[in-house]
C-alpha cells in the first residue's frame, strides 16, 4: 500500500470513530491468520499505525449508488443547502452536516471500495443489519 493511500485511509478511518463503523481485520491466531470483525476503535487505530499494519484492516463501507429512495431524499436536500449557503460559515457549517451524514450512514465518499481499501456492504455481508 503506498503512502497516499494509507493516508487516506487513515484520515477516513478517524473520521468515522464516533459513527459505530464496523472494520474487518486480518490477525494472526494458533490457527493461522484469520479475518475477523470489530467496530473501529481509537486503540485498534492505534496499533494499526503503530505496526503500520494497514493492509490489515478494511472498513465496511455502503458504496453511494446503495443509497435508498429515503437517503437520496435526504442527501438531495442537504446538497440544495450547501449549493445556497451564500456566507462561508454557515457553508462551512452545512458541509460538516453533510459529511457527517454520509459517515453516520457509512458511505463511501472517498472511494475507498475502488481502491481495495475497503469492503463494499452488500446483502449478504452486511454488518450493520
Amino acid at each position: 500500500m503506498n503512502k497516499e493511500d494509507k493516508n487516506l485511509l487513515y484520515k477516513d478511518l478517524c473520521a468515522r470513530l464516533p459513527y459505530d463503523v464496523v472494520c474487518s481485520v486480518y490477525e494472526g491466531s494458533i490457527d493461522g491468520m484469520k479475518w475477523r470483525n470489530e467496530p473501529l476503535c481509537p486503540h485498534l487505530l492505534e496499533e494499526v499505525a503503530d505496526e503500520d499494519a494497514w493492509e490489515y484492516i478494511k472498513p465496511y463501507l455502503r458504496p453511494m449508488s446503495s443509497m435508498t429512495e429515503e437517503e437520496e431524499i435526504q442527501f438531495s436536500a442537504f446538497r440544495t443547502r450547501v449549493k445556497a449557503m451564500v456566507n462561508y460559515h454557515d457553508f462551512a457549517k452545512e458541509c460538516n452536516n453533510l459529511i457527517g451524514w454520509l459517515l453516520k450512514h457509512h458511505f463511501d465518499y472517498n472511494g475507498l471500495i475502488e481502491k481495495g481499501l475497503a469492503i463494499k456492504v452488500t446483502e449478504e455481508n452486511n454488518p450493520y443489519k
